[in-house]
């Protein structure tokens, strides 16, 4: 049986940024398997107009490697884009347009088996083996990037909801209603709620949108605080205890899932244009927890807590969208090599600052699954590219792109050395 240098399980843009930049390396042997039947990125998100929350450098490749042939900018320049993107002047890729581009390097990529489903992981003695269903690999080192999953608040355990990534096929459904309550706080909730809003006359339909945080939080897009991707943070954040990066990451939920300032200013001005014809249909309240939800077969009746006045209300609706994000998820496929692998004590992957999980430090990799040890570099489409030349590493024990270790201006914990005396106060 073939033995592979490695095999990823998924075929995400983390996935498939690894899968691009070990294309052209004639000594690494790499097998990427994915159940899907072809690349797709958030299908039920495409909505009209919505960009990328990150620069076009944020591509699969570029910061690790800008000469790759499979850049954004090289496929701009092949399907003959790259005049009207310069044109736009404008650094954030449309979210469709990212979408075709990772579809683009997918179809140049033999070494990914589409509608391979795995089914099992075991180990030999040496190396791992990936049953499918018709199928077995063999391979040394494994990656993981199966993604996350919707994330469903506990209240909801009824009824016909619609998670935000099964927006668009829902979409006509729920124009359908006479009214629609939005659940979530960030980027997906602000898009989905200014789509519905866009055609708020046309069915006439009352919108709300609810969220637990208490303002609509406005991404921040600073540049010192942008510096909290770096290879510097990553190494200050993995080191903290785990209570401490728990509570960091639940404060800093505004740095990577609040919504775009452009984005809110926008749902702003369309909410001043429609008032100027009367009061507009919908109802927009923060600071608001779900508490429970009632589905009498027809309409919805959420339980609500205003959560400064500590008051208790309900609301009803006809649809309810629940834009609450995703959450990482161990595979039922590695139960039978648990024992391999490094758990946090509260049953996570306990990720090393090399994002490796496994006893040996260097068997099975992670893609986007160490948040609660990387922060908000973790989920970041910019440090895809870092993360796979640091995977590269750890699979083939050598530097294959070069690997940033400081970049960031400012220092991130306390000091390693003595602060200059200048700087101390009596």
């Amino acid at each position: 049986m073939r033995t592979y240098d490695f095999a990823a399980i998924g075929v995400g843009p983390f996935n498939l940024g690894l899968a691009a930049l070990t294309e052209d390396l004639t000594d690494v042997d790499g097998i990427f398997l994915e159940q899907r039947a072809e690349f797709d990125w958030h299908p039920g998100l495409m909505i009209d107009g919505v960009t990328i929350q990150v620069p076009f450098m944020a591509d699969l490749v570029t910061m690790a490697d800008p000469t790759s042939r499979f850049s954004f900018l090289n496929y701009l320049k092949q399907v003959g884009r790259l005049y009207p993107f310069y044109i736009r002047e404008s650094f954030y890729p449309l979210r469709a347009e990212y979408n075709e581009y990772c579809k683009w390097v997918a179809r140049q990529l033999p070494s990914i088996r589409w509608n391979t489903r795995v089914d099992t992981v075991t180990h030999d003695g040496e190396a791992y083996l990936v049953h499918t269903g018709g199928e077995t690999f063999r391979a040394r080192k494994l990656v993981l990037g199966i993604g996350t999953a919707p994330r469903v608040p506990a209240a909801v355990d009824q009824g016909p909801y619609v998670h935000s990534a099964d927006y668009l096929p829902k979409k006509a459904e729920l124009q359908g209603l006479d009214s629609i309550t939005i659940i979530g706080s960030g980027q997906s909730a602000a898009e989905i709620y200014l789509d519905l809003l866009n055609d708020i006359e046309t069915y006439g339909y009352h919108l709300s949108w609810i969220t637990r945080s208490p303002r609509f939080f406005p991404m921040e897009y600073t540049k010192l605080t942008l510096e909290m991707t770096s290879p510097e943070y990553i190494r200050y954040h993995q080191r903290l205890p785990l209570e401490t990066r728990d509570r960091l990451g639940r404060e800093q939920r505004n740095l990577y899932k609040g919504i775009s300032g452009d984005l809110v200013d926008t749902i702003y001005d369309t909410l001043y244009t429609k008032s100027l014809s009367g009061p507009v249909p919908t109802t927009l309240l923060t600071g608001t927890a779900l508490d429970g939800v009632i589905w009498d077969g027809d309409r919805w009746t959420l339980a609500l807590e205003h959560q400064e006045e500590g008051s208790s209300f309900t609301a009803t609706t006809r649809g309810l969208v629940l834009a609450t994000g995703y959450a990482p998820r161990v595979p039922s496929f590695l139960d039978p090599v648990r024992d391999r692998i490094n758990w946090d004590a509260r049953g996570r992957f306990d990720v090393t600052a090399d994002y490796a999980v496994d006893r040996e430090g260097d068997e099975i990799f992670v893609q986007n699954a160490a948040e609660h040890t990387h922060s908000v570099t973790d989920p970041d489409l910019g440090m895809g590219a870092y993360r796979n030349s640091v995977i590269l590493k750890g699979i083939t024990g050598r530097e294959i792109y070069k690997i940033e270790e400081s970049i960031a201006f400012q220092q991130f914990g306390a000091p390693r050395a003595d602060i200059p005396k200048a700087l101390v106060t009596s």
